[in-house]
């Protein structure tokens, strides 16, 4: 596991969020919700990563100006929180409808079926691709904006090329995401996508800054590279809003921790990973209070 970068230092970090937020905050306030634009707002979409824990998601991510939920799966090793996809059904489900009428919530992407085991996953992923077909048949009742395809993707992963056909029988707008372990680099890592990934998919950078891989601003400097190969269109980020926890497991960022990502990523649709677990009420509040000074 990488450090952090050393070339941030505090007085020029200061500045940038100093001056980016001049723009990003001139009307935003505690309890103003705004449009979800990659300018004006902190963030623009937030993750829900459905277990037994966290089935029924409740927040004030919309004062962030969220407006995006991307849904991290429907199902997850082998139980189904859709009925009708001839998958097992899990022991509680979601109140869909209720969610569908959340102001965070108004465009919906849809993730499909994957393990919590990131090995066993990319072993079954055809197994899951076929679930997912059929999840996908059956969706929720909510504003669907995309699909979401839950097997993460990094350069370790030396079978990957094999997705091509595999995505190819899955919906679109179709998304996945991308992280990197290995630390190539962003131009490298935009180069591998490139020769087979499918033109029409999208990419979720998940920035790497939840377990000290990378800073925002290096993070942001892969974005640049994924979007210069890619095109920026193809281009989303996800923004860890967790830290490694003493003694083991993670705990939520604090607002010092969490806002440098944010205006860093400005221009870019930043997706908060994840909202139920670590995004809580007193977070936003935080964001947004420490943000306007």
């Amino acid at each position: 596991m990488a450090g952090r970068d050393r070339d941030e230092p505090d007085g020029m970090r200061r500045r940038l969020i100093g001056a980016s937020l001049l723009t990003m905050l001139t009307s935003l306030t505690p309890g103003c919700a705004l449009e979800a634009d990659e300018t004006t707002s902190l963030a623009q979409g937030v993750v829900w990563q459905i277990d037994e824990d966290h089935i029924d998601p409740h927040g004030n991510w919309d004062k962030l100006g969220v407006r995006d939920l991307l849904v991290q799966w429907t199902a997850v090793d082998g139980l189904s929180f859709l009925p009708g996809a001839g998958v097992p059904m899990a022991g509680r489900v979601p109140d869909w409808t209720r969610i569908a009428d959340e102001r965070w919530a108004r465009n919906v992407i849809v993730g499909l079926a994957g393990r919590f085991d990131e090995t066993t996953a990319r072993a079954q992923v055809v197994d899951l691709v076929a679930q997912s077909v059929r999840l996908a048949a059956v969706r929720p009742p909510v504003h669907v904006a995309g699909w979401y395809f839950p097997v993460e993707i990094d350069p370790t992963w030396v079978d990957a090329a094999q997705l091509q056909p595999l995505l190819a029988t899955l919906p679109r707008p179709l998304w996945v995401s991308v992280y990197d372990r290995a630390n190539v680099g962003g131009r490298t890592l935009a180069k591998w996508l490139d020769t087979w990934l499918p033109k029409d998919v999208g990419v979720f950078l998940q920035d790497g800054c939840g377990v000290y891989a990378r800073g925002p601003m290096t993070a942001r400097k892969y974005a640049d590279a994924l979007s210069e190969t890619l095109g920026k269109r193809r281009v989303r980020i996800i923004a860890e809003a967790f830290r490694p926890q003493a003694g083991g497991g993670f705990r939520a960022a604090t607002s010092a921790e969490l806002l440098p990502q944010l205006v860093a990523y400005k221009g870019y649709r930043v997706y908060l990973f994840d909202g139920p677990h670590y995004v809580s009420a007193e977070l936003v509040d935080a964001l947004l209070k420490d943000g306007s000074r």
